[in-house]
């Protein structure tokens, strides 16, 4: 009897701390804030939530295999951007804010991440690296297919994409 209650203490305390740790969500990344503080959108387990930001419970906007994360509010709080590689490598999509279909925005063969949208909420501001050299490229509402890439270091208008050279 006396050797058995040591056992049993010991599984009671890997049992709490098991129990403990799987009730701790280490998965949580890329926390964005609402515009008006109301809501949290986050990445957990390479799809994108959101949750009021008093506390509640977690809602998806995205449950598929591909990994999503960085989202990136609208100044409006009507959509959120984000990075997902569904297509293989990352590219920035924008949906609504409340959820449904995102609609892919970029469509090169590097990895692009948004990092904000502009004033009025019709451009989405993203970042790459192709052969190392960073810039940014501000996309504005209904981009063509078939965007280019353009290195410069001034604003270059082309179909409907606009490329700024981060100095």
């Amino acid at each position: 009897m006396k050797k058995s209650l040591p056992a049993f203490l010991l599984l009671m305390i890997l049992s709490a701390a098991l129990t403990t740790h799987a009730q701790t969500p280490t998965w949580l990344r890329y926390p964005a804030l609402s515009p008006d503080g109301s809501t949290i959108v986050f990445t957990y387990k390479g799809d994108l939530w959101k949750v009021p930001s008093a506390g509640g419970n977690a809602t998806p906007l995205t449950l598929h295999e591909a990994q999503d994360f960085m989202p990136v509010w609208s100044r409006d709080g009507k959509s959120i951007a984000f990075a997902s590689d569904r297509y293989g490598n990352f590219d920035v999509f924008v949906m609504p804010a409340t959820g449904g279909e995102a609609k892919r925005l970029t469509f090169q063969s590097v990895d692009e991440l948004p990092y904000d949208f502009s004033p009025d909420g019709k451009e989405v501001v993203f970042g790459s690296e192709p052969a190392r050299e960073s810039f940014s490229e501000i996309l504005e509402g209904e981009l063509a297919e078939n965007a280019q890439t353009v290195h410069a270091t001034e604003v270059v208008h082309t179909d409907k994409v606009v490329f700024k050279h981060d100095p």
